[in-house]
């Protein structure tokens, strides 16, 4: 994909979503922070609908430690793998009130440090909370990137690097939350809704689906003729 494509495509997101951002609910760096950890092989909405009556009281890591490690677990038993995210909440929640007097550093390193904190939650984080330019690569991403031809990869990390490489930089500080928000709701996984997409025209990807109404008139051709060499 060249220069000008990827500058179109970019520039079409930012005129239909000028200011995108997580779909996570969250009042502050710390529940953002937690909110991420347990977004992992998990969906926002189950995240949001968990944690909404837990934010109301934990607002801060001292409050997830005074909550405890049993109630923490219960509250979020409809989240996937919540027996270990908790664990990890938990352990980060003390570090955090330990060795940061209770504050979310803004580096790489410190949060990747943290119990639970991989890179790709490092990098939502450092985009959101602190505005830092960060690509968090999940499979929404990866998918995009490689089917448009945006930033090809074999990898989540190659297709990161490579989006920080190619992505026009006045798009850079956004472009994470445009493309997962692409892939979430209309370059799906096993559908994409091409008929939809405001950037079809500009997207490399060989195998475009047409809408259910073209599909239907489609069948219904190939019934017709196939009725008709039967006659």
């Amino acid at each position: 994909m060249n220069k000008q494509k990827r500058q179109e495509i970019f520039e079409r997101f930012r005129a239909a979503n000028p200011e995108p951002t997580t779909e996570l609910e969250y009042s502050n760096n710390f529940q953002l922070l937690i909110a991420v950890l347990l977004s992992a092989q998990a969906t926002d909405v189950s995240v949001n609908k968990a944690m909404q009556p837990v934010f109301a009281t934990v607002k801060t890591a001292q409050d997830l430690v005074d909550m405890g490690l049993e109630d923490f677990t219960e509250a979020i038993k409809s989240i996937g793998l919540y027996k270990t995210k908790a664990k990890n909440a938990l352990a980060t929640a003390k570090i955090l009130v330990d060795q940061y007097d209770g504050i979310v550093p803004n580096s790489r390193e410190a949060l990747e440090s943290l119990p639970g904190v991989g890179r790709k939650t490092a990098n939502v984080v450092l985009n959101t909370a602190f505005g830092q330019v960060a690509m968090a690569v999940d499979t929404h991403i990866f998918r995009v990137s490689n089917r448009t031809g945006v930033a090809k990869g074999k990898n989540v990390l190659e297709v990161e690097q490579r989006l920080l490489r190619l992505v026009p930089k006045e798009f850079l500080l956004d472009a994470h939350h445009w493309l997962i928000l692409h892939g979430r709701y209309v370059c799906t996984a096993r559908s994409p809704k091409c008929w939809q997409c405001g950037i079809s025209d500009l997207c490399e990807f060989k195998d475009k689906q047409p809408s259910p109404a073209a599909k239907k008139r489609t069948t219904a051709k190939k019934t017709t003729k196939t009725q008709a060499k039967k006659q």
